[in-house]
């Protein structure tokens, strides 16, 4: 499938909803575990996202528009382990939501336009990146994380399930 804004901008609206209605009223066994050492727990991936809000998505869409050769600053994938601390999940997800609904109002407001989608900066590890690239990853990631949350909680119950761990994937 060929990068579509008006096709991407959907999935971006959703992901705070879809997260929400997933992890919201639960036990926090469900939200607070994860799949073992060095792994994040939903509650760590919401503050993840949110981060990303605040520090990575916009900032780097700007950097790009202006099409100069700028250069990304490297993003700190799990600053959300401080930023997070005292927070509860209701408060993540409230933020989370604020901050994505702020960011696609201002990514409407850049009228992007296909010829911009090639508009390129420079990512400190990848070189040299792409609109059209950067747009795209955004919304991977969305629905990555939204798999990552759905795996690690279903791990929660990889022993219980006994036998028929053979058939779901999901716990291998």
């Amino acid at each position: 499938m060929q990068f579509n804004l008006q096709k991407s901008i959907p999935i971006l609206e959703r992901t705070p909803s879809v997260i929400r209605q997933l992890l919201s009223g639960l036990d926090k066994e469900w939200t607070t575990n994860n799949e073992g050492p060095e792994t994040w727990s939903p509650y760590d991936v919401v503050g993840h996202l949110l981060h990303g809000e605040h520090n990575d998505w916009m900032t780097r869409i700007r950097i790009t528009m202006n099409n100069d050769g700028g250069k990304y600053t490297p993003f700190n994938r799990t600053a959300m382990f401080e930023e997070s601390k005292g927070k509860t999940l209701a408060q993540l997800l409230d933020e989370f939501e604020t901050a994505r609904k702020h960011n696609l109002e201002e990514l409407r407001k850049l009228n992007i336009r296909e010829e911009d989608l090639n508009k390129t900066a420079i990512h400190p590890s990848f070189g040299t990146v792409t609109l059209r690239q950067l747009l795209s990853t955004w919304v991977a990631h969305d629905l990555s994380h939204i798999v990552q949350i759905t795996r690690t909680m279903a791990k929660q119950y990889r022993e219980e399930v006994g036998p028929w761990k053979e058939y779901l994937s999901v716990m291998k």
